[in-house]
């Protein structure tokens, strides 16, 4: 069987915001049950200088979409950041996996000879595809998902390792 970008990337994202989606739905499920304020969660940071949860999810899934957009020869596509709730995160993670599982796995053929063009505060470098998304895209999207999973543990959300793979 070949490696193939697509086989990499694409049900990497998909199986990781699952477990994302599942965390989301039992953070909600916590606040709703301990009558809490969702706002409390949905901008608790695990330190002063780390973006607040709402933030985290939403660059998990810009990394989900985005490496998937750019293997597969595509713009990225542009969302607005106006999450607000628990629900709206929900939908957003549910409107990645759409996109990034409603790509044609063709579109991925020859991501290896791909370059990719990112522009990051005015800067614009080039990176060959495949090191992009092992060496960026797959730990950002890791770390950012993570950072999610902590913030809920840490403020109380009972979850286990495998709410974080998205196997419970």
């Amino acid at each position: 069987m070949t490696i193939t970008a697509h086989r990499v990337s694409v049900p990497v994202f998909v199986q990781g915001l699952k477990g994302l989606s599942g965390v989301l739905a039992k953070a909600a499920a916590h606040v709703e049950e301990r009558k809490l304020d969702p706002e409390a969660l949905l901008k608790a940071r695990l330190y002063p200088d780390m973006f607040p949860l709402i933030r985290q999810v939403q660059i998990a899934t810009d990394f989900a979409k985005g490496a998937s957009a750019r293997l597969a020869g595509l713009e990225v596509p542009a969302w607005d950041d106006a999450e607000t709730s628990f629900a709206d995160l929900s939908a957003r993670v549910a409107r990645a996996i759409a996109y990034v599982e409603g790509l044609d796995p063709a579109a991925f053929d020859g991501a290896e000879d791909r370059t990719v063009a990112l522009t990051r505060r005015g800067e614009t470098t080039e990176h060959n595809a495949l090191d992009y998304l092992t060496g960026q895209a797959l730990p950002n999207f890791y770390f950012h998902l993570s950072t999610a999973y902590a913030i809920l543990r840490e403020n109380g959300v009972v979850l286990g390792k495998r709410d974080f793979l998205g196997t419970a």
